[in-house]
């Protein structure tokens, strides 16, 4: 089942921030539904099927990280982007995230034009398709599907969010070249979306957890490379 673009899931406990942000948002165009919590969230998410989901960091019963971790287990929403909205800033509050399979993390306070500046960005990255010319890759006990965003190792189906696919993407598109930190940020979250600088690194980690691989060498003060051989 598709995701319905341009429709985007709000998800904080505070109803002022709610009403605030749903009405800047509809005001440009999106259809925006809204959830008080993350059981509240999931329930809507599997619902509505949204192309972007906003979560806040505090909340009751299950906050942000949690609810970020639990969506990523629902295969619908794989291509679903995620962005943490918090007023927390520490670097540990954002890597949290990341590892949790969030795409991108946005501090409050923001203003209404930079809030929808940044959401017209993660839309488009997410509409734009994958970062390679061939639909398919396979590298030795590896297949990488980019039109069905599907990676399969030695027979088995491995899911990862969309930013972990398409750095895998990117990265096994030119097998031995190196990436450097400043191409994958170009290419896989593009130049409108700011992230830190450690998101690359919480990916890629991520990915050989979850593909048990070591042919993603790493050049320190440089970037990464796909080992084809």
């Amino acid at each position: 089942m598709a995701l319905s673009e341009n429709t985007i899931l709000l998800v904080d406990d505070e109803p002022d921030i709610l009403e605030f942000i749903s009405y800047n948002l509809k005001k440009n165009g999106y259809r925006v539904y809204t959830a008080t919590n993350g059981k509240e969230a999931l329930q809507n998410a599997r619902e509505f099927l949204p192309s972007l989901i906003i979560l806040d960091v505090m909340m009751p019963e299950m906050d942000g990280i949690e609810t970020c971790e639990e969506i990523r287990k629902i295969p619908e929403l794989k291509n679903t982007i995620i962005a943490i909205l918090s007023a927390i800033g520490e670097d540990y509050t954002q890597i949290a995230g990341f590892e949790a399979g969030a795409d991108d993390f946005i501090k409050k306070p923001i203003k209404p034009s930079v809030l929808s500046s940044r959401v017209s960005a993660l839309l488009r990255r997410s509409q734009s398709g994958s970062t390679a010319n061939s639909s398919v890759i396979r590298l030795n006990d590896i297949i990488i599907d980019k039109d069905k965003y599907l990676v399969i190792k030695n027979g088995k189906e491995i899911i990862l969010p969309k930013k972990e696919f398409e750095l895998l993407s990117l990265l096994t598109s030119k097998p031995d070249k190196v990436f450097t930190r400043e191409d994958i940020l170009s290419k896989v979250w593009g130049s409108d979306v700011v992230v830190g600088d450690r998101t690359i690194d919480v990916h890629v980690r991520k990915i050989r957890e979850k593909i048990g691989i070591d042919n993603i060498k790493t050049y320190k003060g440089i970037g990464y490379s796909y080992l084809g051989s």
